[in-house]
């Protein structure tokens, strides 16, 4: 059988991890996984609205963005509340031009309850950030996204597994968010709009600056076979991939990152 001929590759393939000309929207910028997202975004060329509840932090982040030579804007956000979605995408819009790209960032732990102890308003309260706050933010940057563009929703490895530990609104909003991901990827693949999400591990942040050493050890040895604990900027370099024209053929994925915790 003859060989099925090739088209020739008009973008040079580096060219298709350039995100020059971009404008990211990144929630929960204030800390951790966020802001290493926002700076890899703006290190990648892309222009940045940040939102999150900490506007002191949030300011701190638009700082670095702007040392990097990027537009910035940092807008106050409260995923739970649609007006702050729908403003910190206008705000994209009105002062950078629009929205390329979403990172859906923005997510809360909660605390540790056994199911038949667990108050109502814990649950309420994770599950209003980790999903609702999601499909918020999807919907009002979707109006405005142009064919081309990308979503990114960061879920976890609690989606799919667990860590014996009792957090079952932390496990059940991050598996809602692989099941929207997918949903959403199937309903806008026909505006050439991709929606994927990112499953991270273990990583340096915020949540487990408390970790002492032997404790750190103790989830490496257990349960991670590349034998670290995440640093923030191996999930900025997924987020900027998934986003960007490198990734233009895949949606509806949920990648995880997580040094091998779920072979184990």
């Amino acid at each position: 059988m003859a060989d099925v001929a090739q088209e020739p590759i008009t973008v040079p393939v580096l060219e298709r991890f350039s995100l020059a000309g971009k404008v990211a929207v990144i929630t929960g910028a204030s800390s951790g996984l966020g802001v290493a997202t926002a700076i890899g975004l703006a290190q990648s060329g892309a222009d940045i609205a940040i939102g999150a509840r900490r506007p002191d932090l949030l300011e701190q982040t638009a700082d670095r963005i702007r040392a990097l030579g990027r537009r910035v804007v940092a807008v106050p956000t409260d995923v739970t509340v649609i007006g702050d979605c729908d403003r910190l995408v206008e705000r994209a819009v009105s002062d950078l031009g629009g929205v390329d790209i979403l990172v859906n960032n923005a997510g809360v732990g909660g605390e540790y309850h056994p199911a038949t102890e667990d108050p109502p308003e814990h649950f309420r309260s994770v599950v209003d950030v980790n999903l609702f706050g999601t499909y918020w933010m999807v919907q009002a940057a979707a109006r405005v996204m142009p064919p081309g563009s990308a979503i990114v929703n960061i879920s976890s490895v609690m989606a799919v597994t667990t860590a014996k530990m009792p957090a079952a609104g932390y496990s059940a909003s991050k598996a809602a968010v692989l099941g929207l991901t997918r949903d959403l990827a199937a309903q806008f693949g026909a505006r050439g709009i991709r929606v994927n999400a990112i499953l991270p591990g273990v990583f340096l942040t915020e949540a487990t600056a408390n970790y002492s050493e032997n404790y750190r050890r103790k989830i490496i040895d257990a349960r991670i076979p590349l034998g670290r604990i995440g640093d923030v900027s191996d999930i900025a370099a997924v987020v900027c991939f998934l986003a960007g024209d490198g990734a233009a053929y895949v949606t509806g994925v949920s990648l995880p990152v997580d040094g091998g915790v779920l072979l184990l």
